[in-house]
C-alpha cells in the first residue's frame, strides 16, 4: 500500500519587465487583463539586461515614440539582436506573436501609442505559453 502525501501545487510565474517611455502604460494595461501567473514589473533597459541574463525575468516589453530604436538600443547591445524584436509602429498578428515566442525572442519593442493593441496581444501569448 502506498501512502499519499500533501502535495502543494507548484504555480510558475512569468515575470515581464516593462520599460521606456511608456512603462507605466505597458504595465497598466498588462495589469489590468488580470492573467494568471504573470507579474508586471517596471524597470530600465540596463536592469531588464541583467535580470534578463540572471534568468530572474522572462521578458521586456519596451516603448519609445518609433517603436525601433530606443525601446530596444541597449537590450539589443547586451543580449544580442536573436533575442529582440521590434515592431516599430505595427500591430502584430498573434500568429506573428507565436513565431516569435517560437524563436526563442524575450525582448519587444514597440511604439507608444500602439500600446493598446500590442502589449495585450504579447502578454495573453506570453500567459499561454506558462498556462
Amino acid at each position: 500500500m502506498t501512502e499519499m502525501t500533501d502535495m502543494t501545487e507548484i504555480t510558475s510565474t512569468t515575470k515581464i519587465l516593462t520599460g521606456g517611455v511608456g512603462k507605466s502604460e505597458v504595465a497598466g494595461t498588462v495589469t489590468g487583463l488580470g492573467l494568471p501567473g504573470v507579474e508586471i514589473v517596471l524597470s530600465n533597459d540596463m536592469d531588464a539586461a541583467v535580470q534578463l541574463r540572471a534568468g530572474r525575468a522572462d521578458y521586456f516589453l519596451g516603448t519609445c515614440h518609433t517603436g525601433a530604436g530606443a525601446s530596444l538600443g541597449v537590450l539589443v547591445g547586451l543580449l544580442g539582436a536573436a533575442a529582440c524584436h521590434t515592431f516599430g509602429r505595427s500591430v502584430p498578428t498573434a500568429e506573428q506573436i507565436d513565431a516569435l515566442l517560437d524563436e526563442g525572442k524575450k525582448v519587444f519593442g514597440f511604439a507608444v501609442d500602439q500600446i493598446d493593441a500590442v502589449a495585450p496581444a504579447l502578454a495573453r501569448a506570453i500567459a499561454a505559453r506558462t498556462a
